[in-house]
């Protein structure tokens, strides 16, 4: 059912934890399944120096929070946006149809993230430019995540 990279990354997940005064958070969560992830970033000449993660849920949603931060660190925020749900299964050797909603939490994670930088730094012209208005917008309103999509065992 899971890869080897998969389990992988879920029994030894990279970057585990939570950046003190990091300069960007973005939380997302799916309410159906019950998978909550929290991504942290340290962002230095718009660069991630550091991310880190903090995610509750089953072992996709670990193996993609760990994947994704492997994926962005050392990255220029216009790239680590571009990690989409399909970089990161990609990136992990495929993931179960049924668990491919929790590869788009953690990539939306990093986009709030960057959102949540950049807004922090008064960098609303930056947001529009990299398509990060909706994140931003979700954040605001407090949402978690629209993906309404069943997470099954």
């Amino acid at each position: 059912m899971y890869t080897e990279k998969v389990m992988e990354h879920f029994r030894n997940p990279r970057n585990v934890g939570e950046i003190e005064n990091p300069d960007g958070v973005g939380v997302v969560g799916n309410p159906v399944c019950g998978d909550l992830m929290k991504i942290t970033i340290k962002v230095d000449d718009d660069t991630i120096s550091d991310i880190k993660f903090q995610t509750f849920g089953c072992g996709a949603a670990i193996a993609t929070s760990s994947m994704v931060t492997e994926l962005a660190k050392g990255k220029k925020i216009e790239d680590a946006i571009k990690i989409s749900k399909q970089t990161v299964a990609d990136a992990l050797g495929g993931l179960p149809p049924q668990k491919m909603h929790c590869s788009n939490l953690a990539s939306d994670g990093l986009r709030r993230a960057i959102a949540d930088y950049l807004k922090k730094n008064g960098r609303l012209d930056k947001i529009r430019e990299l398509g990060l208005e909706k994140e931003l917008e979700k954040m605001e309103k407090g949402e978690m995540d629209d993906h309404g999509e069943l997470c099954e065992v």
